[in-house]
């Protein structure tokens, strides 16, 4: 009997992609949805689209019954907003309450729980599932550490079977709204990144985070945590010299890496404007440390206890630079 799983945030880009993924696997798969709009999306592909809203458990209850397997995707993922702590870090944690307590209610038999490695400590090298993040100055990063660590305490207080897993930096196909880690490569790629600002990313594909997240489903321990990331980090040095290769016609030229003091002035006065403009800054001053950790990380857990064998990120990288080259992501279709 295949699975009835259900996916919330199916809309995103990693929702979007297990979607696909598990439907491959024969699984009958329930796409949740918040934004009615975006429904099209789903068109053929054989999954059944509920609309679904964290906010409110009653309607989850209802839509978690009789499903096997939860993937908790839905998130809000923005480093940014007037209010961070309603609008990001509130919104968090009460949608993690609400979908573990539903799926409590509605009798789910397994609730895959996705976190990020944002939640892990990146100070200490490799980076494993065993730490938490300590730092609390990027409001996204605290919300994931502590919404997960609710989620946790929840599922272990409500005897359910839950397995969480941690992707790195996600980029690839299949995505209808563009991500912070996306818009950077689109970026690089149209040549408009003005200044270096000597950061690092782990990145995965995210099929490959879709996929192990499937494996988590199939093979994982429940009350494990698993990190869906690559062994390496990447530079912004090396994500432009990428693209110059693939793409000399387009004559994308390194940006120049201002000293660090001077950064710190530019971000400061980017903050200032957000505020008056009621507009996201490009950059913000967490940003200058938290995205300056070389991201090497440890995933030998996720590798001999899923199989899990992502891509190399300049593989990754490459195939995303093609994906938005290409014109199939297109704001206007979506």
């Amino acid at each position: 009997m295949p699975n009835i799983s259900l996916v919330t945030g199916a809309n995103g880009h990693l929702g979007n992609n297990l979607v696909r993924f598990l439907l491959t696997k024969g699984d009958q798969v329930i796409a949740g949805i918040r934004n009615t709009q975006k429904r099209h999306i789903f068109n053929n592909l054989g999954c059944t689209v509920a609309n679904i809203d964290l906010m409110d458990k009653p309607s989850l209850v209802k839509a978690l019954i009789n499903v096997d397997v939860l993937y908790q995707v839905g998130a809000v993922f923005k480093h940014w907003s007037l209010n961070p702590k309603r609008d990001i870090y509130d919104a968090n944690m009460i949608a993690t309450r609400n979908v573990i307590e539903a799926s409590s209610e509605a009798g789910v038999g397994k609730i895959i729980y996705v976190s990020s490695l944002g939640a892990l400590d990146r100070t200490q090298i490799p980076i494993t599932e065993t730490t938490w993040n300590p730092d609390i100055s990027n409001v996204y990063f605290k919300s994931k550490t502590d919404s997960e660590k609710l989620a946790w305490d929840l599922a272990n207080k409500l005897g359910l079977k839950m397995i969480s897993v941690l992707p790195s930096t996600m980029i690839g196909e299949n995505c209808f709204s563009m991500t912070p880690s996306m818009s950077l490569l689109q970026t690089v790629l149209n040549g408009k990144l003005s200044a270096n600002p000597g950061f690092f990313f782990n990145f995965v594909n995210i099929r490959d985070v879709a996929e192990g997240s499937w494996l988590a489903a199939t093979k994982g321990k429940a009350g494990e945590r698993y990190l869906l990331a690559n062994e390496n980090y990447t530079s912004v040095d090396e994500i432009v010299k990428i693209a110059q290769r693939l793409y000399p016609q387009r004559k994308i030229k390194m940006p120049p890496k201002p000293p660090k003091p001077l950064m710190y002035l530019i971000v400061s006065m980017m903050e200032f404007g957000s505020k008056i403009l009621n507009m996201e800054p490009q950059l913000q001053r967490n940003y200058l440390s938290a995205f300056s950790m070389k991201e090497k990380c440890n995933i030998s857990k996720a590798k001999e206890e899923l199989g899990f064998n992502p891509q190399p990120p300049y593989s990754a990288i490459e195939n995303t630079f093609r994906y938005l080259a290409e014109g199939l992501y297109n704001k206007k279709q979506f």
